[in-house]
């Protein structure tokens, strides 16, 4: 099996990253991942892509197998994951078409499975996990994206990142209480997906393309509207993919690796 040092985990568009990928299914004591995982070279580096609600695009967010996407990526060697992701803008100077690379979360889902250290656990200490999110982006990965990225799309360096359970979109009370509560983002899947990056010691860094102003601006985003945007931001992040993958690091040299270190009880 080919491994791979640099994981991307993204969706729609994205599908031919890889010239002449190599493709996996694999099995995890969790289940199968959400597609079957490409793995080829980009710029040099070996890189692995998963699609997160699969190619035909037909897993919801609350359904995505978190745990199984993860530990599927851990199998191939993935220490680095870079996750691309969609989500609508709570401020009026984040617009549609920009980047923003989050450094903070809201966590404000309700069903999904945050750890793999439960009581259907395939570890067998059975040992509860308190592990540390305070800084749950890597700042080494971020630190590379912060340099390269501005080369390519008008990005903010920082941003809070409210998750919600989806698949819905939020109503306009819920959307003025995150802007309410100084919110910068709102989408639907970085939660639990970078906690358990964290939990397998994997570093970690989200990619946000703002596609709409959810609710709270003018008038209330729909589907249709976000692929439209979507799908003309792919090539951007393809460009801003192309320069950060050659400037990420071969050594590791931040803390992402030691994660489980004092955090297992």
């Amino acid at each position: 099996m080919t491994k791979a040092d640099i994981g991307i985990i993204g969706g729609s568009g994205f599908y031919d990253l890889l010239g002449k990928p190599k493709c996996y299914s694999l099995e995890t004591f969790y289940g199968c991942p959400s597609d079957d995982i490409e793995v080829g070279k980009l710029c040099g580096r070996k890189v692995a892509f998963l699609p997160r609600h699969g190619k035909l695009h037909n897993i919801n967010p609350s359904e995505v197998n978190y745990r199984a996407n993860i530990l599927a990526l851990e199998q191939l060697g993935v220490t680095r994951i870079l996750a691309l992701s969609t989500v609508g803008s709570l401020k009026t100077n984040i617009k549609p078409s920009d980047i923003v690379l989050i450094d903070q979360f809201v966590d404000r889902t309700t069903q999904r499975k945050q750890t793999f250290h439960s009581q259907d656990s395939l570890f067998t200490t059975k040992e509860v996990c308190h592990i540390s999110m305070a800084e749950p982006m890597c700042k080494e990965l971020r630190n590379v994206l912060i340099k390269t990225s501005h080369k390519v799309v008008n990005i903010h360096d920082k941003g809070t990142y409210v998750c919600i359970e989806g698949p819905r979109f939020s109503t306009k009370a819920e959307s003025n209480l995150f802007r309410a509560w100084g919110m910068d983002v709102v989408g639907m899947t970085l939660v639990p997906e970078c906690v358990l990056a964290r939990e397998a010691e994997i570093c970690y860094a989200s990619i946000c393309t703002v596609t709409d102003y959810d609710c709270w601006k003018d008038k209330p985003v729909n589907a249709k509207e976000v692929r439209t945007v979507m799908e003309r931001n792919v090539e951007t992040v393809k460009k801003l993919l192309l320069e950060v993958i050659p400037m990420i690091p071969e050594k590791r040299t931040c803390q992402c690796k030691n994660a489980l270190k004092g955090a297992l009880i």
